[in-house]
C-alpha cells in the first residue's frame, strides 16, 4: 500500500478514539459515520481533511514526520489563543506520529472572497487581530528572526531560482552586487521593533470567521521584524492592490499600531521604507520557494505567481535609489524559460 493510503489509513484509525472520548466528554452522543474529505493542501507536506457529520465538523491535520512537525503549532496556537486570536481549537493531538484534531473555523478564506468592495472591512479585522498578537508579550520561546534566518531565506533567490531555474550562475561582480543588497536587507530588517512574526500572514490563510478572521498556518512563528506581516498582507502572492492603496492601508495600520503601544517606527515615511526593504527580502524568498516547490517537489504551478513579486520589487526598486544597483542586476538576468 502507497505511504500516503497508509498513513491516510493510520489517521481514521487514531481519529475514531479520540472522536469518542469528545464526544462522550461534551455530552454529544454516538459518534456518527462520516468519511475523511481532503479539506486543503498547501505548498508544504502537510495535508488537511474535514469530518463533517450531523452538524459538527473538525479539521485532521496530517503533518508527516520527519519532514514536519506539529510541536511549534501546538505552541503558537497557545500563544495567539491567549492574545484572543480566533485560531483553531486543538481538540486531540499525536505529536509523535503528527497528528492533530482541530476546531473547524469554516470554508471560506479571505482569497476566496475579497475583492475591492470588501477589502476594507476585511483588512481592518485582520489588522486588529494582527495587533492582538504583535502586542502580546511573547512568553513562549520562539526562534528568532536573525542574520542566520534572514540570509538562508534570501539566498534561496540566487540558488533556486537564479541557477537552477534560470541557469545562470552569480559572476564575481554580479555576486558583489548580490551581497551588498543583501547587507541592505538584512541590516535592515534587523534594525527594526520586533515583535511576534506569523510569517505568512496573507488572506490565503487567514478565514471568514467568528470572531473574524479566523487565522491559519502559523507554526514558522519567530521573533522578527514588526513590518514583516502588515506587509505580506498587501503583498500577497496571489491577488494585488493599487500602490495608493496600499499605502492608505499600511498608514492606518502604523496609526492604529502607535495608539495599541505596538513598537513601530517613530514616523509613516520610516516605516514605510522599513516595509518596502523588508517586502523586498520576502519577495525574493518567496520566488525561490516558488522555484523550489517546482525543481525540487514537482508542483509547477507556483512558478505562475513569480510575475507577480517580481512586480512588487519593480516598485520598490522604482521608489528607493539604495536598490539601483539590484534593479540593474535583475534585468541582467536571462529571460525565465517557458513553462508546458
Amino acid at each position: 500500500m502507497p505511504q500516503y493510503d497508509q498513513r491516510l489509513q493510520d489517521l481514521s484509525a487514531w481519529l475514531q478514539p479520540q472522536l469518542s472520548e469528545l464526544f462522550a466528554r461534551r455530552g454529544w452522543g454516538s459518534v456518527p459515520e462520516a468519511p475523511l474529505v481532503p479539506a486543503s493542501s498547501d505548498a508544504s507536506f502537510r495535508r488537511y481533511f474535514r469530518w463533517e457529520a450531523e452538524g459538527r465538523s473538525f479539521i485532521l491535520m496530517d503533518a508527516p514526520p520527519p519532514q514536519e512537525n506539529c510541536r511549534p503549532f501546538v505552541a503558537v496556537a497557545d500563544l495567539l489563543a491567549s492574545a484572543g486570536v480566533n485560531v483553531p481549537e486543538i481538540l486531540a493531538q499525536d505529536l509523535d506520529r503528527g497528528f492533530l484534531l482541530l476546531g473547524d473555523l469554516g470554508r471560506q478564506t479571505y482569497l476566496d472572497v475579497i475583492d475591492e468592495t470588501n477589502a476594507d472591512e476585511l483588512f481592518a479585522d485582520a489588522i486588529q487581530a494582527l495587533l492582538a498578537f504583535q502586542a502580546q508579550p511573547v512568553a513562549t520561546p520562539l526562534p528568532n528572526y536573525d542574520e542566520a534566518l534572514l540570509r538562508r531565506e534570501l539566498q534561496l533567490f540566487p540558488e533556486w531560482y537564479v541557477q537552477r531555474h534560470l541557469g545562470h550562475r552569480f559572476n564575481a561582480a554580479e555576486l558583489e552586487v548580490w551581497e551588498r543588497t543583501c547587507r541592505l536587507l538584512i541590516d535592515s530588517a534587523l534594525a527594526q521593533p520586533r515583535v511576534l512574526v506569523h510569517r505568512d500572514y496573507m488572506p490565503r490563510n487567514l478565514m471568514i470567521s467568528k470572531p473574524n478572521p479566523g487565522v491559519l498556518d502559523f507554526q514558522d512563528a519567530v521573533v522578527g521584524p514588526v513590518t514583516y506581516d502588515i506587509t505580506s498582507l498587501f503583498k500577497d502572492a496571489f491577488l494585488s492592490w493599487p500602490e495608493e492603496r496600499v499605502r492608505g492601508w499600511l498608514q492606518g495600520y502604523w496609526e492604529a499600531a502607535r495608539a495599541r503601544g505596538v513598537p513601530v517606527q517613530s514616523s509613516f515615511d520610516e516605516f514605510q521604507h522599513a516595509s518596502d526593504l523588508m517586502g523586498l527580502q520576502r519577495h525574493l524568498k518567496v520566488i525561490g520557494i516558488f522555484a523550489r516547490i517546482c525543481h525540487r517537489d514537482g508542483k509547477p504551478r507556483y512558478l505562475a505567481d513569480v510575475p507577480r513579486f517580481f512586480a512588487y520589487i519593480e516598485t520598490v526598486m522604482a521608489r528607493r535609489p539604495e536598490l539601483a544597483e539590484l534593479s540593474a542586476l535583475l534585468q541582467s538576468l536571462p529571460p525565465a524559460p517557458v513553462q508546458p
